[in-house]
């Protein structure tokens, strides 16, 4: 038996339908709902980091066929060995080029908020914040594909963490009309991180789009403002900053 048909051998062992049952609910499969036919076996996250570490040698032919594949924690196994391998690559500057261009070639399959949040700063963050001009977050930002959009903020996770907070913002300002309550949700966790590190520059940005911003994406950003002063950002009567 292969290495890889080892994997998928492990993968259905490991299958518990009452969980799938429950992540197939979490995960909004349903018809109509964002992840419409996504399928599980029902593993948890420790049990998907066993075989990630025990797998990490998996060839990238094979890595796309995990990509292709309809059930969940394939396409997530595949992308969490993508991070191990584009980390260990820290020396090997085309291995990693190699591995940012495989990821950017598979975002159709990147098709899930989990699967998304776990890789896209790790990857496509991680390259584009030492190696390349950031113009293609800003072309996923504007793109049709919903977990695009979604790559495109995470992504910047990468920049968040070296105080370099411009693309974030660039990228907060055109997701700023979206109509998906995820993108919601991820611009305002990123726009909450910058506010960690620096509040100045999250509230310079607020006092100037907050008013238009929506609801929820509000709420995340100013989720750990003291309570004063979240109300009257979302009452819209903030007038300055509150900063020192």
């Amino acid at each position: 038996m292969s290495q890889f048909q080892q994997l998928k051998s492990e993968l259905t062992a490991l299958a518990n339908p009452e969980r799938a049952r429950h992540s197939q609910r979490f995960f909004k499969t349903d018809k109509g709902e964002y992840a419409e036919g996504d399928i599980f076996l029902g593993l948890t996250n420790p049990q998907i980091h066993v075989l990630t570490k025990k797998y990490s040698s998996v060839d990238f032919p094979d890595l796309q066929e995990l990509l292709n594949s309809k059930i969940h924690e394939e396409r997530l196994l595949a992308l969490l060995i993508l991070v191990r391998k584009f980390q260990k690559a820290k020396k090997d500057s085309r291995l990693q080029y190699f591995i940012y261009n495989f990821y950017l070639k598979n975002t159709r399959n990147i098709n899930n908020w989990d699967l998304v949040d776990l890789s896209a700063h790790k990857i496509l963050g991680e390259y584009l914040l030492r190696n390349q001009d950031q113009t293609i977050l800003r072309h996923l930002a504007k793109s049709e594909n919903l977990w695009e959009r979604r790559i495109s903020i995470i992504s910047t996770m990468a920049f968040i963490s070296e105080r370099k907070f411009g693309e974030t913002l660039a990228i907060a300002e055109i997701l700023l009309n979206d109509e998906h309550d995820l993108i919601h949700k991820a611009v305002g966790w990123a726009l909450r991180e910058i506010g960690k590190k620096n509040q100045n520059v999250l509230e310079t940005f607020l006092l100037q789009n907050y008013k238009k911003m929506p609801r929820t994406m509000l709420r995340y950003a100013i989720e750990k403002f003291p309570e004063d002063v979240r109300q009257k950002y979302l009452k819209g009567t903030i007038q300055h900053p509150t900063f020192q």
